[in-house]
């Protein structure tokens, strides 16, 4: 008998489940290829499409855009508390536990523009950008008006009663004093008239002090009598530009009145500034290093992470200035240390470009400053310039 016939015969077999490689897969809506994954490797379509629920394609246009995820939390604390530690990750190869330079600079520069736009009239901003004679002109009630002159009166009547203050010098001040008095009795004649004219319903007189007169060819501008004419330009774009000019006039007027909204312009167009002029500064460190033998692109990658810390460094002060104006009617006590807090934001900024500098680029410390303030100076000077031109626009287009 052989072994075989020795073994007894089992009844009905056991059926086996098929292996992990076999199961069914999906098959491509597009070319009708197996699905292995999310792309069809035939064809390339993807297996999401946009029929789907709206939460999931907002999550995928925001990580397209913004590459948002766990990996945030792990850029933002070295990115601020670790000057120049993710640029060093960087160049040796460690990327993937952090978010992109590019991706987290973009994100930082339109989360900061929009918490900026926020707390723009938020806090304490006090601004003076004329003397407080000039200010007078500038007075929109009665009220606004007394208090401005008693604030000019008190600034000339301390300088009088100075000890041993000569016959002529006295008569002056109390010249400059009839002055302001004039200037306030001149003002306060508008004002009556003004709303005297509002309270009949007619339209009140012109404000005599808004009467800003742009000057070319040595005639006033006038958008209709004398507009500003280039030879070269369509006759749509001489009618744009002179629709600017008036914008810009008109901006003009009001920041005078309330130096706040020029402040306002400056720090509105910064975020964008900034963005512009980051490749210019890794230029600027690319001729600060030129014998480091460096690329450009490494240059461009301390200039992302740098620029990132900057926007990162304006959100905070947008929020730090967000809590005063919360805490100047619900916590007054906290003022003192948001004040402090807003200061030190401000002066952490030069202290870790510094930081930052040294330690990407491994140079002593003389030479590193002297760099630094060479590049330090230079941006400034781009970055006033760049203030200077995105404000005209936005005083233009506005």
């Amino acid at each position: 008998m052989t072994s075989e016939s020795a073994q007894p015969a089992t009844a009905t077999e056991a059926p086996t489940a098929p292996p992990a490689t076999a199961r069914a897969t999906k098959a491509c809506a597009n070319c009708g290829a197996p699905m292995h994954g999310p792309f069809c490797y035939a064809c390339g379509q993807p297996e999401k499409g946009m029929i789907r629920h709206l939460a999931s394609v907002l999550a995928d246009a925001a990580d397209t855009i913004f590459n948002v995820d766990s990996r945030i939390f792990r850029s933002i604390f070295p990115l601020y508390f670790q000057p120049g530690y993710l640029t060093t990750e960087y160049f040796v190869g460690r990327r993937t536990r952090y978010v992109t330079p590019f991706r987290l600079f973009f994100f930082l520069c339109v989360i900061s523009f929009f918490a900026i736009q926020a707390s723009l009239n938020v806090g304490d901003f006090h601004f003076n950008l004329g003397d407080d004679e000039g200010s007078i002109d500038h007075a929109q009630n009665e009220a606004d008006l007394q208090k401005r002159t008693q604030k000019a009166l008190e600034g000339i009547e301390s300088a009088k009663s100075a000890p041993n203050m000569p016959a002529s010098a006295q008569a002056g001040l109390q010249k400059a004093i009839d002055a302001v008095r004039r200037k306030s009795d001149k003002r306060l004649a508008y004002l009556k008239a003004s709303d005297e004219a509002k309270a009949k319903g007619l339209t009140p007189p012109p404000d005599p002090n808004d009467d800003e007169t742009l000057s070319f060819d040595g005639k006033p501008w006038d958008p209709v009598a004398h507009p500003v004419r280039v030879a070269w330009l369509p006759v749509f774009a001489n009618t744009k530009l002179n629709e600017a000019i008036g914008h810009a006039k008109d901006n003009i007027i009001a920041a005078k009145r309330d130096p706040r909204h020029l402040v306002a312009g400056v720090f509105s167009v910064l975020p964008q500034t900034l963005f512009a002029l980051m490749p210019l500064f890794a230029v600027l460190l690319k001729i600060a290093y030129l014998f480091k033998r460096r690329l450009y692109m490494e240059h461009l990658m301390v200039a992302l992470h740098s620029h990132a810390f900057i926007c990162l460094s304006l959100l905070l002060v947008a929020i730090a200035q967000l809590l005063l104006g919360w805490a100047a009617t619900d916590a007054q006590w906290l003022l003192s240390p948001l004040r402090l807090a807003r200061g030190l934001i401000w002066t952490w900024i030069p202290i870790y470009l510094l930081l930052m500098q040294k330690r990407v680029y491994k140079q002593g410390w003389f030479m590193t400053t002297l760099k630094y303030g060479f590049v330090g100076f230079c941006y400034v000077m781009m970055l006033a310039w760049g203030l200077a031109a995105a404000l005209v626009v936005s005083l233009a287009i506005t």
